[in-house]
């Protein structure tokens, strides 16, 4: 569902039970409430230390690290980590008078099924969601069940789409701080088109783009010389950035 979301401090003054009915009944219908992000570049947003990632800009914020992941056939993706929990967000293009997340849902219930694991569809936060346990090792349901969460936001032409993992799947305060950043990921779309559900840019800060491109540059020396150069399993990562 796309267009500006309404401010709950927009409405007339009510009781705190009526506030409550109104953000229940927008989270219900998938619309996350104006004043809790995550936000589009051109809406005012709060003025925090933010990373760069092309398409994510992502809060800078204590006891969190952040990654940037490049995986050959996956794409990439940002993942941020707090204790034993993660996040993984990826942003992607949407239509304009169209919201992606319920389909996405839908596809995404498949999938699990089809991998031999099981999902239930809740109300949290931002919205619908779901909850998932899917085989440990993808493809091999007798290796153990692991949980797992999906959020999604529409957003103005765009589409954000979260997966919790660790003890954030299940647990809401293990969860807490990764959704408060994930309230606070300003979404850069641009003005280019980009068919939809096609992932948006993700990219290196130019600092850790040139640091990588000396690592990589010192590499392929050595392995002229005779060393052997391991390659990233899970592709280059950005990790404390402060």
């Amino acid at each position: 569902m796309f267009g500006r979301r309404r401010n709950a401090g927009d409405r007339d003054v009510g009781t705190a039970a009526d506030l409550t009915a109104e953000i229940s009944d927008e989270a219900r219908a998938g619309v996350v409430p104006h004043g809790t992000g995550p936000w589009d570049v051109a809406e005012p947003h709060p003025d925090v230390q933010r990373v760069d990632l092309g398409s994510l800009q992502v809060p800078v914020l204590p006891g969190l690290d952040i990654q940037l992941v490049f995986a050959e056939q996956q794409g990439a993706w940002v993942t941020v980590r707090h204790g034993v929990s993660e996040l993984q967000m990826q942003a992607f293009a949407a239509p304009k008078q169209a919201s992606l997340w319920d389909d996405v849902r839908a596809e995404i219930t498949g999938e699990i099924t089809a991998a031999g694991g099981v999902s239930s569809e809740q109300v949290g936060s931002f919205g619908p969601e779901l909850l998932a346990r899917v085989p440990a090792e993808p493809g091999q349901p007798l290796s153990g069940m692991r949980p797992v969460r999906f959020t999604g936001v529409d957003g103005p032409r765009w589409f954000l789409r979260g997966l919790f993992t660790g003890a954030a799947a299940e647990d809401p305060a293990a969860a807490a701080p990764l959704e408060d950043l994930m309230r606070d990921v300003v979404v850069v779309r641009g003005d280019h088109p980009v068919p939809p559900r096609e992932l948006l840019e993700l990219r290196l800060p130019p600092e850790a783009a040139q640091s990588l491109a000396e690592e990589q540059a010192r590499a392929e020396q050595e392995s002229r010389f005779g060393g052997q150069l391991n390659p990233f399993e899970r592709g280059p990562e950005i990790t404390e950035i402060r």
